[in-house]
């Protein structure tokens, strides 16, 4: 696989997943299309070295692995972590609002999201929905509104003159999107008909009877785009942390099989990953315990395993350099970063760098390391989360990315392509350096 055609992967990917069910669905389907088998954590399973198998959990969460042919309390395993959510505006469960006869949805903000890009953008609906069939079963499936159905316009400069230098956003009263132009004797619309009809629409042969309940975000319908005079960036929805997901995924469908490789793409990350599918919750350890025969084997492989963890970095903003630290503001095209905070708001240290920038060196790939300024809080990621509850070894490393929680981000368009390549070689390689 080489840059062009990596990238020409990764932009649908991020088009076509708009919510973290339909990155796992997207992640599933290809794993599938690679021979991977699905598995389900209410069954007994049966794994084989050699074979690769994938286990969802709240169709939001992801563990998919391929066995090795060695013992693992002996190879120990390869893993590589992401999280599919992204900072996002959420529907609530009552969501009509009917305002001098306009009708709106109210929304609820999800992680820490830049709200101001979320005006004047052209936005659609996706997620999942919980519904009653016609023999009276609860069942689950997933929508998206294929067309721009929502807008939240902004304030016009004559009515707010100083909405340059100082301008203040209120979540529960400036967010809700505008749907629909009525009148005013217009009977209030209701919102589940409204996505009854259009699973009617879209999938008629589900026979819906009465939807029950919804997880639904806004997202921009502007697609993903290589720019700039020589395409040097992507700009796209979600790059935090799909690129990541997808990149992970990549390294793992192109790694060779003599390694055990897992890539765990958990939910909830950008809200502390306390749930039953995030990183902080039992899922990922559920499935090493079903791996290793016993508690001692478990432990033991741990002690000879490493983890990845690849969400993106802040790539250094030319119009505000001195929020960065002066030697450690990671360039955009300069390769992936190793994320680096002494108080343990990432989980890298000297001994999993090493082994990152070993191979890194040894591919010809450029690496860079990011520590954020003395004077500035750090944020985290799943990294620390994971190693202080498994107990592993863990490495944090991202592609620099600028306007990260914004609707729309920016990467460079060559560095999802260098980590996919020393994600490759950690899957594939006997000898990593440890």
């Amino acid at each position: 696989m080489d840059l062009q055609s990596f990238n020409a992967d990764l932009l649908p990917f991020l088009q076509h997943s708009p919510s973290p069910f339909h990155a796992v669905a997207n992640m599933a389907r290809q794993l599938e299309e690679a021979g991977f088998q699905r598995l389900d954590e209410a069954d007994a399973w049966q794994t084989a070295p050699g074979q690769g198998y994938y286990v969802t959990r709240n169709d939001s969460s992801l563990v998919a692995f391929r066995l090795g042919q060695g013992s693992l309390p002996e190879t120990g395993l390869r893993l590589v972590g992401a999280h599919t959510d992204s900072p996002c505006l959420k529907v609530k469960p009552q969501p009509e609002l009917v305002n001098k006869g306009y009708f709106q949805l109210g929304v609820e903000v999800y992680g820490g999201a830049l709200l101001n890009p979320w005006f004047d953008r052209d936005l659609s609906l996706a997620g999942r929905i919980s519904y009653r069939d016609r023999a009276g079963k609860i069942r689950g499936t997933l929508i998206d509104f294929p067309n721009p159905i929502a807008v939240i316009p902004s304030l016009a400069i004559h009515l707010d003159q100083e909405v340059n230098q100082n301008r203040s956003i209120n979540a529960q009263l400036h967010l809700p999107p505008l749907l629909w132009s009525g009148t005013d004797d217009d009977a209030r619309p209701d919102f589940r008909s409204l996505l009854l009809e259009t699973l009617h629409r879209q999938q008629p042969d589900l026979q819906v009877d009465t939807v029950l309940d919804f997880e639904l975000c806004l997202y921009d319908t502007q697609p993903p785009a290589l720019v700039g005079l020589e395409q040097d960036f992507i700009a796209s929805a979600r790059l935090d942390n799909l690129l990541s997901c997808h990149t992970g995924l990549q390294a793992l469908l192109q790694a060779g099989g003599e390694q055990t490789a897992l890539l765990v793409c958990s939910d909830h990350e950008e809200v502390g990953s306390a749930s039953h599918c995030g990183a902080d919750g039992p899922f990922l350890k559920s499935v090493l315990e079903r791996l290793c025969a016993s508690p001692q084997d478990l432990t033991r492989a741990l002690h000879r395993s490493l983890l990845v963890s690849a969400d993106n970095a802040h790539a250094l903003h030319p119009n505000y350099a001195d929020k960065h630290d002066e030697n450690h503001g990671p360039r955009m095209n300069g390769g992936p970063v190793i994320k680096i905070n002494a108080n343990q708001r990432y989980a890298s240290n000297s001994e999993t760098s090493a082994v990152f920038r070993h191979l890194a060196q040894q591919l010809d790939v450029p690496v860079q390391s990011f520590v954020v300024r003395s004077d500035q809080a750090c944020g985290s990621t799943i990294g620390p989360i994971t190693a202080s509850g498994l107990g592993v070894r863990t490495l944090d490393v991202g592609v620099p990315q600028l306007a990260m929680h914004s609707i729309r981000e920016l990467a460079g368009a060559r560095d999802a392509f260098y980590l996919f390549q020393i994600l490759q070689a950690f899957y594939s390689r006997g000898d990593i350096g440890v």
